[in-house]
């Protein structure tokens, strides 16, 4: 299976941009980079598409996503190849005349049924393995809204935006590079994501 993209769309980058202006107390967040020459009350951004390529929590959740989706693409082949033979096997043995009309039919009946309940495990698999990623999704993006919330509140910029890839699923078309914060908000994201894998060990 391919490798499976994670892409924010533009309400949830507007989520997190507007979460950042939102009037709420939380502890300050140290952060890891150098910050940039953005002073309190900029309108500043963060590259999206750099933070969920360098997001460590982004790249183990979709790791361990991937390796979930392979195993059920390896079993989704197995049982059609399987659901194959049986067809060729029986196709052959009607051509030979190996069959009763009776038992033709029967045999006939149970691949068909093969064929339903194989249709309704590959449809039961796809849904299932969405919906996981839609949770997934939902939680790099939380973690993300969350962060970038502590940060502002020791920054107190007036507006944090994002870019991505697609100039249509970003409110940034141009910005001047000393307003980018991308290199300050993953490294706090990893600082982060850092500690609380240590505090579950």
């Amino acid at each position: 299976m391919k490798k499976t993209l994670l892409i924010f769309g533009a309400a949830a980058i507007m989520a997190i941009a507007a979460s950042c202006n939102q009037n709420q107390t939380v502890a300050p967040v140290a952060t890891v980079a150098q910050d940039s020459t953005a002073v309190a009350g900029s309108i500043v951004f963060f590259n999206m598409d750099k933070v969920m390529q360098g997001y460590d929590m982004a790249n183990d959740l979709n790791s361990v996503f991937e390796t979930k989706t392979s195993g059920i693409q390896a079993e989704i082949e197995r049982r059609g190849k399987k659901l194959e033979k049986d067809a060729s096997d029986f196709q052959t043995k009607v051509d030979k005349g190996l069959l009763t009309t009776s038992v033709a039919q029967a045999q006939y009946q149970k691949l068909q049924e093969q064929q339903q309940s194989y249709q309704q495990y590959v449809l039961s698999k796809q849904q299932e393995m969405a919906e996981e990623q839609q949770v997934m999704m939902n939680q790099i993006a939380n973690a993300i809204a969350e962060y970038v919330v502590e940060f502002n509140a020791t920054k107190g910029y007036a507006m944090i935006l994002t870019t991505a890839g697609d100039i249509l699923s970003t409110p940034v078309v141009t910005a001047d590079p000393r307003l980018d914060i991308t290199d300050e908000i993953l490294a706090g994201l990893n600082a982060a994501y850092i500690k609380i894998k240590e505090s579950t060990k």
